[in-house]
């Protein structure tokens, strides 16, 4: 065959090291000397035991929400019990207790005392005294529901329990009822507590006026914003049913004459103006990339020239996985049926082509409470030809 004038051979391709490292790692006889072999033993011991991990880690889950359920961490927070005492109180065979105990102290959650008893230890007190965790492992069910065939998931062919849950992410006005409404926003309110404070760790609200808070619930972040900054002005945006509950709770916190609240959907109508700055705590990952440039868009609208938009939630680790948000932030998402996480490179890609300058990223405390983005709206607008 003759060859292509000009043309070059084609170079042969360089070996993937890592490549070929995992195919060897994947040859049983590989494993079963490695494991003998002194140098590489602690190794395949630590590997194995991550492996195993994996593989544990739903039953691990559901061993957590039975502690929870059964509310046996805030029980030994008051004494250590043995098992006889708590499957008396639960109706629950001693030796089945027992069972629950040994893996509460296998997780780290319990610890074993003289005597065969069981008590708290640090980790397991603070399921406790993180604010909203704790009704977060109990609305799990559903979503562990959802997980169960976790191809259909994928494929877009399961019908979910979490989508049936929120409806409001899909826009739904109609037809949502009250009780609904509150619990999600009860949820969000408990689990708001730590992202409110992270978000004011990292963002300062210096020089700000007036607050708005877009999809802001009950307003947890506007009473924490508030109490950091007693002159801050706060405007709160949210679905009419949850905004009568932030009434209430606004009322309560003696913030209802201070704060303004706005009853509807940013899908449908304009956002409120007159905040130089505008908060999105755990709006975006809600949401599809259709509905992200809508909201994006009328952000721009409402605010003036030089005002800040805050975007405040989980984000993807992009170029580097992050274990909470590419894992569990994700397939959360995906069980809802819209939205997803997206990283801090593909938030700030949507900000600037809403028209806002390359935002600045907070150094995240704790990706898996959230990571903070903040753009401003240039002060003067460019007139494109």
């Amino acid at each position: 065959m003759a060859e292509v004038a000009g043309a070059r051979p084609e170079r042969p391709r360089r070996r993937d090291l890592p490549t070929a490292l995992a195919r060897l790692a994947a040859r049983p006889g590989f494993q079963r000397w490695a494991a003998a072999f002194p140098l590489t033993r602690r190794l395949v011991r630590r590997e194995g035991d991550a492996l195993m991990d994996l593989v544990a880690g739903f039953v691990q889950a559901q061993a957590l929400a039975a502690l929870v359920e059964l509310r046996v961490i805030e029980t030994l927070l008051e004494g250590p019990q043995d098992a006889a005492a708590l499957g008396r109180a639960h109706d629950i065979p001693v030796e089945r207790m027992q069972a629950l105990l040994q893996a509460g102290a296998a997780m780290g959650l319990l610890a074993r005392r003289r005597g065969a008893r069981f008590s708290v230890t640090a980790r397991g007190a603070a399921l406790t005294g993180v604010p909203g965790l704790l009704p977060m492992i109990r609305h799990h069910g559903a979503f562990y529901r959802d997980m169960g065939d976790p191809v259909a998931l994928l494929r877009g062919e399961a019908e979910t329990e979490l989508a049936g849950v929120w409806p409001y992410v899909f826009g739904a006005r109609e037809g949502i009822d009250p009780a609904t409404a509150r619990a999600y926003s009860d949820l969000m309110t408990q689990s708001q507590a730590l992202v409110a404070e992270d978000t004011l760790r990292l963002v300062s609200l210096k020089g700000v006026a007036r607050l708005l808070d877009v999809g802001g619930g009950t307003g947890a972040f506007l009473r924490a914003a508030a109490a950091k900054r007693p002159d801050l002005g706060l405007m709160l945006m949210d679905l009419p049913e949850v905004v009568e509950a932030a009434r209430e709770q606004m009322a309560a916190a003696g913030l209802g004459d201070r704060a303004t609240l706005h009853p509807g959907s940013f899908r449908d109508a304009p956002l409120p103006e007159g905040a130089d700055a505008i908060s999105l705590i755990r709006v975006l990952y809600d949401h599809e990339d259709a509905t992200v440039r809508g909201l994006l868009a009328k952000c721009f609208a409402a605010l003036p020239p030089g005002g800040r938009l805050i975007v405040s939630e989980p984000m993807s680790g992009g170029a580097r996985p992050d274990r909470a948000t590419d894992v569990y932030f994700a397939f959360y998402c995906m069980a809802m049926r819209t939205g997803r996480t997206r990283s801090a490179a593909e938030i700030a890609a949507l900000l600037r082509e809403a028209g806002f300058e390359t935002p600045e990223r907070e150094n995240s405390l704790r990706p898996y409470v959230t990571t903070a983005l903040v753009a401003r709206k240039p002060l003067q607008s460019v007139v494109q030809g």
